[in-house]
């Protein structure tokens, strides 16, 4: 059975995310199956035994039928299968069975290095015209085309939009040119180093040297802990074509490939294409020894304290066990499914216990099959401010879970959440994207796992769940949270008195048994308050152009629904109340900040938190708050047996909120424990304060300092939100199967029973500044690597709804610009792993609000290079048009991404916000495609000529503390002269 991909436990938190904290929730097995839009011809038995024999030899687990495999006379295995999800869409993906853990100490970061070489192009294709071949199939670089390389695999992704036959032939015959023969000449491997050296660069700093330091400690022995897919800057200096080249040629074999197809066409003819361009395939010499991964060392030390300036107390205690290669069975299934259940019920009752106040602010637990090298069971623990209580506070729960068994109750508790979530996936299966079914796939090969479908999934979950006894999760829990080999990691911003000894001494304390199980109360909905009188719906009406309804309540509550089956059992609902960002003022203090998880997590009625996840348990019911420009939102993915209980408690959240402090407090100690890791990085400051530089620091953007966090109490949260949680108007949405349920009624009894709610006037005056001009870009600072730096610069745009063919055309505009970024930057310079130009056009703010940014993360030395490299594509797309050929490469994908998009309910639903109210929002959301479809070059000059004046430019340069930009500027004449480096 395939998983999901899970979080990577060792890399420690970047930032401290309350959000992460929420309630022990469900995260499982992808299933990998989708209804086929026209059923694949069943192969012979004979054929079929044979075929399959690869993916599923020794294994009973139930077949999915769908996907047909084959083994070509070279022994290059695949797998294909019809999937019309999206329509005309195809995605290939070849894995080759190659990846960090088989190079040799002078080849690391080779398997990476040769990925990205791949990507530029092969002998038959000119250096870098791949990616303009595919632009112009209408594929997006970096989403569409995509490469990743890990400890285990290299896997090449390529997803095709709107294919036909020449475009798949050609695409298949460019990407198995690329696999087997890539471009690796000096020039490319010196232009390619420099992206690795970027994206090295970029990645460097506080938060992965703890990595990599956990990683050498945890898998001491083992390749695991010392063959990072980055590579090293040593190694990579040294990388020469020949080297690469002796790499590609002992690893990129046939019976080393896995390609999978996935996609709206005849699986017989991607099979005849498997064929076709690899066939002829043929490795160089006798086979290389596979590499021994190596065992956990048992006689390695068991702990190690890190000491990072700013970073705050963490926690890594892992027990570690040997990989065992195993038959994927039935009975394998059944393993893996009691443990995910027995780290549910430790989590719950972590959560529980950071819930109520403790030594820790967030701990969870996770077992893991790591790299075909250890099975791994990782607590994660973020101590409030004593390391060692919230150790033995840890330890004393697992100790608890390996002492005394679980009660049934707790244990229906976890398989209630799995069982749901395996329905929901069962009933979506029809709507599976062909690009997640390749990808679960490929996972599957890479963990020595099958797939099974959706129905195979539910059916084998409902014998197991049958046999999770307490007895059962005794044993089990015994067997994940015991192993030969413990070790523990304590992440310190200073030196901890005792060091390593003192770390070794605490893990050696027996553990306290600590019960912190949940109590079972008795909640059902009708202790919810009445919320009133059934509304009454006072008019019902169609909007122009789209299949969906407008509904409106007497108390000023309006609707926009659509009953349809996209997603066949499922309801998408969205409810925008208020006003948003709009109920502030610029200049005014806000705790708009606040609201992500407090808000939600403060609870309802007679309900706190714990109380909602009984309430809601096993069921598909959510409450997730966001705040837009012009309303806050609660939103949720609901089925049609829940949303009347959907309703009923987004009703109640709105009439009866609960002020619960502990969720406050919780959020306020989360935002100090992670303050420090604010500038720890260019990116960390970008993330923080980029929204509100660009608003010319208005205050619904800018950041929170410490002293404001400092100052949140319980009773300020509910003195802002409780008169914003009040306002109206209110505006749902409900998209999805709505066949079976009255959802006239549903509203009426819920929003539509609601007092008519006043609205919060928006202060006068209310546009949005931008940033102001400036010659020399401004500085600011951070606190990480010296050989760090970021540049930015942008121009002020428009915003709101009065010209949507302009945000469009901004939109192509800007893909235009980050592609000529992306061939001077990176392709041609290396000197950026990643540049990215960004469109934003807000509707909430009419005339202002909108930018186009540009930024990419560099060195120092390059920052005054990337403003001149900015100012001159800038000034070219002012002076003259952009040729109808780059105007079709960017728009083209553009325009795909869309169409792809539009066949699902969010696109609609995000589209339409604000329909009941303004016509002009269902007017421009019909005609996005055609605004794409008829821009035209002199659109674009026009548009470069409007926004991207430099008197209106703002600058922006994220540097290494202490360093100026004549500083910068000095490094890269120093690298440019003679002898420099």
């Amino acid at each position: 059975m395939s998983y999901s991909p899970r979080p990577a436990p060792l890399s420690l938190l970047a930032s401290i995310l309350i959000s992460c904290a929420a309630a022990a929730g469900v995260l499982l097995p992808s299933v990998a199956s989708a209804q086929t839009a026209v059923p694949a011809p069943a192969p012979s038995p004979a054929a079929a035994a044979k075929n399959e024999s690869w993916l599923y030899a020794g294994s009973d687990i139930p077949r999915d039928t769908a996907w047909q495999f084959g083994v070509l006379p070279n022994g290059l295995r695949y797998a294909v299968r019809n999937n019309g999800v999206p329509p005309g869409q195809v995605s290939i993906r070849v894995r080759m069975d190659v990846g960090s853990m088989f190079e040799n100490p002078k080849e690391l970061g080779f398997a990476h290095l040769l990925e990205h070489l791949t990507f530029r192009g092969s002998e038959h294709i000119p250096d870098g015209e791949a990616k303009r071949i595919w632009q112009r199939f209408g594929v997006t670089f970096g989403s569409d085309s995509n490469a990743q390389t890990t400890p285990t695999q290299t896997v090449y992704q390529l997803d095709l939009p709107s294919v036909n036959a020449a475009t798949l032939d050609e695409s298949m015959k460019l990407l198995a040119g690329m696999v087997r023969e890539p471009r690796i000449s000096d020039a490319a491997v010196t232009a390619e180093r420099g992206v690795v050296m970027s994206e090295l660069r970029e990645s460097d700093g506080p938060q992965k040297r703890i990595a990599d330091i956990t990683n050498a400690h945890l898998f001491a022995g083992q390749l695991l802990g010392k063959r990072p897919p980055i590579g090293t800057v040593a190694s990579l200096a040294a990388a020469s074509a020949p080297a690469v080249q002796a790499f590609h040629d002992r690893w990129y074999r046939p019976e080393r490939a896995v390609v999978v197809i996935v996609g709206d066409g005849d699986p017989a003819e991607f099979a005849r294409l498997i064929a076709k361009y690899y066939g002829d395939w043929r490795g160089d010499g006798p086979p290389p020894a596979q590499p021994d991964f190596g065992k956990p060392d048992p006689k390695a030390p068991v702990a190690k304290v890190v000491v990072e300036p700013n970073q705050p107390l963490a926690l890594t205690l892992a027990m570690i066990r040997p990989w065992v290669k195993r038959v994927d069975t039935v009975e394998n299934t059944r393993r893996l499914y009691l443990e995910f259940i027995a780290q549910a019920l430790v989590n719950r009752r972590l959560e529980n216990r950071a819930r109520a106040g403790g030594s820790y602010l967030v701990a969870t637990v996770e077992q893991q099959y790591l790299s075909r090298s250890a099975d791994v069971t990782m607590a994660q623990i973020v101590p409030l401010d004593n390391w060692k209580a919230a150790l033995a506070d840890v330890r004393g729960v697992i100790a608890d879970a390996v002492t005394t068994p679980p009660s049934q109750a707790d244990i229906d508790r976890e398989a209630n959440e799995i069982e749901a979530f395996l329905a929901k996936e069962l009933e979506n299966a029809r709507n599976e994207p062909g690009s997640r079914l390749a990808d679960d796939m490929v996972r599957a090969v890479d963990i020595n796992e099958t797939v099974t479908s959706p129905q195979g999934q539910v059916d084998m979950f409902k014998a197991i769940r049958a046999s999770a006894t307490p007895k059962v999760m005794l044993a089990t829990s015994k067997a994940i949270f015991g192993a030969p080999v413990t070790r523990v990691v304590l992440t310190t911003p200073t030196p901890t008195p005792g060091g390593d000894a003192a770390l070794v001494a605490a893990l050696a304390a027996p553990a306290k048994i600590r019960d912190d199980r949940l109590a079972t109360a008795a909640v059902d909905m009708s202790q919810l308050p009445a919320i009133g009188k059934p509304g009454t719906l006072v008019s019902t009406g169609s909007l122009p152009g789209l299949r969906a309804e407008r509904l409106e309540f007497a108390n000023g509550v309006t609707a926009l629904v659509s009953n349809n089956r996209v997603e066949p059992g499922k309801v998408r609902v969205n409810v925008r109340f208020g006003t948003g960002n709009r109920s502030v003022a610029a200049d005014a203090p806000n705790l708009l900040w606040t609201g992500d998880y407090a808000l939600m997590a403060s609870g309802i009625g007679p309900w706190g938190q714990n109380e909602l996840d009984q309430l809601t348990n096993g069921r598909q019911i959510q409450m997730n708050f966001s705040i837009d420009d012009d309303a806050f939102e609660i939103a949720a993915e609901s089925k049609p047996a829940d949303l009347a209980d959907q309703m009923k408690l987004i009703a109640g959240k709105l009439a009866f909120p609960r002020w619960d402090a502990a969720p406050v407090d919780r959020l306020r100690v989360g935002y100090l424990t992670g303050y420090d890791l604010n500038d720890a990085t260019p990116n960390a400051v970008l993330d923080r304060n980029m929204r509100g530089w660009l608003a010319n620091d208005d205050a619904r953007w800018a950041a929170p300092d410490k002293a404001q966090i400092a100052a949140l109490t319980p009773a300020a949260f509910r003195a802002f939100w409780e008169p914003r949680l009040a306002s109206g108007p209110i505006e749902v949405q409900l998209f999805g199967d709505l066949s079976t349920v009255d959802y006239k009624k549903i509203l009426a009894e819920t929003l539509g029973a609601l007092p008519a709610r006043p609205t919060i006037a928006p202060p006068a005056g209310q546009t949005v500044a931008f940033a102001k001009h400036n010659v020399t870009p401004v500085v600011a600072y951070h606190r990480g690597e010296t050989g760090q730096a970021a540049a930015m610069t942008a121009w002020p745009t428009s915003g709101g709804r009065a010209a949507p063919r302009d945000a469009q055309g901004l939109d192509v505009l800007a893909a235009i610009f980050n592609d000529r970024l992306f061939d001077r930057l990176r392709a041609e310079q290396g000197a950026s792993y990643g540049p990215a130009v960004d469109s934003h056009w807000p509707t909430g703010f009419e005339g202002s609000g909108g930018y186009l940014l540009v930024g990419s993360l560099l060195a120092p030395k390059d920052v005054d290079r990337f403003y001149g490299i900015a100012r001159d594509i800038a000034a070219d797309l002012v002076a003259r048009p952009v040729s109808a050929d780059e105007l079709a490469r960017n728009a083209g994908p553009i325009r795909e991404q869309i169409a792809r998009a539009s066949t699902g309910n969010v696109y609609w639903m995000f589209l339409l916000e604000g329909a009941t109210r303004d016509p002009r929002v269902a007017a421009a959301a019909l005609s996005v495609e055609q605004d794409i479809s008829g821009i035209t070059p002199a659109d674009i000059q026009r548009l470069a000529r409007e926004y991207l004046v430099p008197a209106r430019q703002w600058s922006l340069a994220i540097l290494p503390k202490g360093m100026t930009l004549a500083d910068a500027a000095a490094l890269d004449r120093a690298v440019a002269a003679p002898g420099g480096r």
